[in-house]
């Protein structure tokens, strides 16, 4: 793993992270922007489906092939647990509780890298500053969770039902994350995030009709603001933001990609 980090430009990994950190961060304000208008599952289908087709089409353009079958179904497993488990539920969760706090619970996420990359647990649990900053940002996660009005979280049922998807939603994530990571799968770093992006798009469809999201729901009722926030979340979030998160994985330690 180390190895690999002296072949990439160190300006190139320094804007890929910049941004998963700057853009990344953003993306939840953008979501409750979008839901306004747009059902959670069919705005998260719509922006991963348009992102996915629109880098698949790049990929099949530069002469990239589709992998095989075999590892098709491994990079859609990724996306879906990812995209679908990790980033869907995100976005029917902000119906019910404020984009601030979950982007503030949403960064206990390092800290599931830490505890599920059992390949790097000798790494993680002999390095002190590891376990330090767990310690510190942890600590913070609290105190910001008790200065957002904590008590009030648990006045009704459907917010007390979203922190525990907002819990699974961090822990699909994670493990999606290392899946990604570790599983060895054919395809470029472009093919890949189209594919998890569609296969993530077509379960998140599932899942609006499951949940009669197009019950009460018109094209015509959609603001532009929701419009603008799902153009924001397609080409920032999935096509640059995720991109970047997706390859920076490759390359450098998930604890560390982690720490968006």
């Amino acid at each position: 793993m180390v190895r690999n980090i002296t072949k990439h430009p160190k300006a190139l990994v320094l804007a890929a992270f910049a941004a998963v950190y700057l853009i990344w961060g953003s993306t939840y304000l953008a979501i409750l922007l979008a839901i306004k208008t747009i059902p959670p599952f069919f705005m998260a289908a719509s922006r991963f489906v348009i992102a996915g087709l629109l880098l698949l089409i790049y990929a099949l353009i530069k002469g990239e092939r589709i992998p095989d079958l075999k590892s098709v179904w491994k990079i859609s497993l990724a996306g879906i647990l990812m995209l679908s488990v990790g980033n869907a539920l995100v976005a029917w969760v902000e119906q019910y509780l404020p984009s601030g706090l979950v982007a503030i619970l949403v960064a206990t996420v390092p800290l599931w890298f830490v505890v599920l990359d059992k390949r790097q647990w000798k790494f993680h649990f002999s390095n002190r500053q590891i376990i330090f900053g767990l310690v510190v940002g942890f600590t913070g996660v609290i105190l910001l969770f008790a200065g957002k009005g904590s008590a009030d979280l648990f006045d009704s049922q459907m917010k007390i039902v979203s922190l525990a998807l907002l819990l699974i939603c961090t822990i699909g994530w994670t493990i999606g994350s290392l899946y990604s990571k570790y599983q060895k799968i054919q395809g470029s770093t472009l093919m890949k995030v189209a594919i998890q992006m569609l296969a993530a798009g077509i379960v998140n469809f599932i899942g609006g009709f499951a949940l009669k999201e197009q019950k009460n729901f018109a094209l015509q009722n959609i603001s532009w603001e929701s419009v603008g926030a799902l153009i924001y979340l397609i080409v920032m979030g999935s096509l640059v933001a995720y991109l970047a998160y997706v390859w920076l994985l490759s390359i450098r330690p998930a604890s560390l990609v982690g720490t968006y």
